[in-house]
């Protein structure tokens, strides 16, 4: 319920976002008929065109994402009619006879009628145009849609977010209506409005066709509501994020650990002959940010509590397709020195077995078998460790007192340290790879599954990321054909990492620069402060640390050699 709400909330904040100012003026300036005849279904057919999207992106594939492109075509094609039609109708009607048989009737109807149809139609186009401005809530929607598949939850979320725009446009166009009546009964320049919302309708189709809805955007950023709509998420722990004893719950029994690939540091183990311990099932993959910086405390957990019948299980579930090679997991298992049981977990097996939907998540099992709470994410690991020693209690009634928690007293550092300041990190984690790209600029148009040559825009904004060279482009990765590409993007964040892989092992250099130079004191774990570092594995690398994130800066990293793979940044 918590999250159906936040999805409604985070629908009413996008009338904030400079991204749908374009879609505004035309209903606007049919704010003089009846709300109830059409506004209400204009806004309903808004709220299901943009659920409806919000499934077929939510489903994946490049078509969708085609699609998804046609239709915002289509609705920029509908709202460039009506706009001519508002300012030059005469001129529609004579010059532009065939687009007028269907926009002029369209917007005749649309514009000075109670047409019900039409109405839903105009409300379809706005969503279509809408659906872009989704923030953070969104995000969680489409992810786990992504993840898990399509059902009625997700459709229910998507419809709860639909209908929250229309609510906070609603109110808008409703407001506006009075307050357009009595300009116009007092100054008698109705016509003049009209031709004036013409004129922003016309520009507003322009600025989304050339992108600078989404520009202006990223560069007034006090107009984003991706940040208060993150710590809305935060704020409520969607998933059981705060782990309180009072929040233990009886949710069934543990899940089958069975169709492991393999099993590290342990013979396999199954659900029936953990009965008795304490079980933590930590889901998590080697190149995920996220899971590194809690595995700290999953290691302090294992030491301090396995005497006393507690079993730390890593499940290893890949992202990314190298993840899913044992020999890299075992490398890294060793590297990060986890002793706990690892269950390489390539084919997603016991992933479905729990129904999950995140890295990292927490299971948390009781002595009988039951899952007693889950926790999604990072954070709250002194409330999470309370909660094993309640659990442990339970099991052991008799036992000795478990002394304060030891995670206040871990010091992570490295690529283990914690995130910084969440209200710091606006750039959002950013896949390279087309099938989850966004935010990439160049002069050239990506190419899939081919090689092109592109050039970075001196002038990149807030998130935008672009190429310089020849480059590969496949759906999880860009590759690098030449000595000397470049990759780029301006961030905000107190940390840059990048996934970065070596086909067939061949060591390849790179040197990077932060706003055009040496790193100096601000380099990460994986390069000096040259800005040198050497793709040795497919991992994740840590290659910026600043002292906070306030500031936007411009990474540029050059590929030394070829063959180069970078998957995705990721930002703390």
């Amino acid at each position: 319920m918590v999250l159906f709400i936040l999805s409604y909330l985070g629908g009413v904040l996008t009338i904030f976002s400079p991204c749908v100012l374009p879609v505004v003026p035309f209903l606007f300036s049919r704010s003089h008929l009846s709300f109830v005849k059409t506004g209400v279904p204009t806004l309903i057919g808004m709220a299901l065109s943009f659920t409806a999207f919000g499934l077929l992106s939510a489903a994946g594939g490049n078509w969708v994402i085609h699609a998804n492109a046609y239709g915002r075509y289509f609705a920029m094609f509908i709202f460039s009619v009506l706009g001519l039609t508002l300012v030059f109708p005469h001129f529609a009607q004579k010059v532009m006879q065939p687009i007028v048989n269907l926009g002029g009737r369209l917007q005749q109807s649309a514009g000075h009628s109670d047409n019900v149809g039409s109405s839903l139609l105009i409300g379809a186009s706005v969503g279509l145009l809408w659906a872009p401005c989704a923030g953070p809530i969104l995000g969680l929607v489409l992810a786990g849609a992504a993840i898990g598949g399509l059902n009625t939850g997700t459709f229910g979320l998507l419809a709860a977010f639909g209908f929250g725009a229309a609510t906070s446009l609603g109110v808008a166009i409703f407001a506006s209506g009075k307050v357009l009546s009595k300009i116009k009964r007092g100054l008698g320049i109705e016509e003049w409005i009209k031709k004036a919302l013409g004129v922003l309708v016309l520009l507003s189709v322009l600025g989304i066709a050339l992108g600078l809805d989404t520009q202006l955007l990223a560069r007034f950023s006090f107009l984003n509501t991706n940040a208060f709509e993150q710590s809305l998420i935060d704020q409520t722990h969607i998933g059981g994020n705060k782990a309180e004893a009072n929040q233990l719950t009886h949710d069934g029994p543990m899940p089958s650990l069975a169709g492991a690939v393999s099993w590290l540091n342990s013979p396999p183990l199954s659900a029936e002959e953990l009965k008795g311990k304490v079980v933590v099932v930590d889901f998590w993959t080697y190149s995920c940010i996220n899971c590194l910086r809690s595995l700290p405390y999953l290691k302090a957990w294992s030491e301090r509590y396995k005497s006393q019948g507690l079993v730390v299980i890593g499940i290893h579930t890949p992202e990314f397709a190298f993840e899913k090679d044992n020999h890299n997991v075992e490398a890294a298992v060793k590297d990060l020195g986890l002793t706990y049981p690892i269950a390489i977990d390539s084919n997603r097996t016991i992933w479905s077995a729990f129904k999950n939907e995140y890295w990292p998540a927490h299971y948390f099992i009781d002595a009988k078998g039951e899952v007693r709470f889950h926790h999604f994410g990072e954070g709250n690991y002194e409330e999470s460790e309370r909660l094993i020693q309640r659990l442990l209690s339970e099991a052991h009634p008799d036992s000795s007192a478990l002394g304060e928690p030891v995670a206040g007293q871990i010091k992570a550092d490295g690529i283990e340290r914690p995130a910084g300041v969440f209200a710091e990190i606006v750039t959002p984690e950013t896949y390279l790879g087309y099938w989850r790209q966004a935010n990439f600029v160049s002069a050239a148009e990506l190419k899939k599954d081919a090689v092109q040559t592109y050039a970075i825009k001196s002038d990149l904004l807030i998130n935008q990321w672009g190429l310089n060279g020849t480059w590969f482009t496949s759906a999880e990765m860009v590759k690098n054909q030449n000595a000397g590409a470049r990759l780029s993007i301006r961030f905000k964040a107190r940390d840059l990492h990048l996934v970065l892989g070596n086909p067939g092992g061949k060591p390849v250099r790179f040197r990077v620069r932060l706003d055009g130079n040496e790193p100096g004191g601000m380099h990460g774990d994986d390069i000096d402060a040259a800005g040198t570092g050497t793709v040795r594995s497919q991992r994740l690398y840590q290659l910026i640390h600043l002292n906070d994130g306030k500031t936007e800066h411009v990474f540029e990293i050059e590929f030394l050699d070829t063959e180069a793979e970078a998957f995705a940044f990721t930002f703390g």
